[in-house]
C-alpha cells in the first residue's frame, strides 16, 4: 500500500511539474541553465574555500578569491533570478498594416514632392482650379502733348 501511495504522490509531483511554468522555464531556456550550473559551481567553490579550517571572518575579509568567487555566484542568481522574472517574449512580426501605411504615405510625400504636374494637380483638388486673369484697362491710355506746344 506504502508503494502506491508513494507512486501516486510521484504522479501527482510530475503532473504539478508539468504545470509549472518555472520548470517550463527551465527546460526551454539554455541561458538560465547556464546561469544555474555556474552560481551553482562558484558557490560550491566558495563553500570549500571558506570550510579550509581559517575562520569565515577571517576568509571573507582576506581572501580574494573567495570574494570573486561569491560576486560570480551572486551575479549569475542575479542573472538567472531576473531571466526566470521576465515572460518569454514571443517574436514580434515586422509587418502590418502601421508600418505599409507609413510607407505609403512617405511614397505620396516623395512622389508630390519630386512630381510638379502631380503636384499641381494635388493643389487643384485641394484649392480648386488657377484662374489666369487677363488684365484689360477699361481706360484709355492718356495721349501725349505735342512735342512743340509748352504748357503755359
Amino acid at each position: 500500500m506504502a508503494a502506491k501511495d508513494s507512486l501516486s504522490k510521484a504522479g501527482e509531483a510530475a503532473r504539478a511539474a508539468q504545470s509549472s511554468r518555472y520548470i517550463q522555464r527551465l527546460l526551454e531556456d539554455e541561458e538560465l541553465r547556464s546561469n544555474l550550473l555556474s552560481a551553482y559551481a562558484a558557490a560550491r567553490s566558495a563553500y570549500g574555500r571558506m570550510s579550509n579550517g581559517k575562520p569565515a571572518t577571517q576568509a571573507l575579509f582576506q581572501d580574494r578569491k573567495l570574494q570573486r568567487e561569491l560576486t560570480e555566484a551572486a551575479n549569475a542568481l542575479r542573472q538567472a533570478s531576473s531571466s526566470l522574472r521576465e515572460p518569454a517574449k514571443p517574436a514580434r512580426r515586422r509587418s502590418g498594416i502601421g508600418r505599409s501605411l507609413a510607407l505609403l504615405g512617405i511614397g505620396s510625400l516623395l512622389a508630390v514632392a519630386f512630381s510638379e504636374s502631380l503636384r499641381t494637380k494635388v493643389l487643384d483638388m485641394l484649392f480648386g482650379a488657377e484662374e489666369e486673369f487677363d488684365y484689360s484697362t477699361t481706360t484709355a491710355p492718356e495721349t501725349p502733348a505735342p512735342a512743340g506746344v509748352a504748357g503755359s
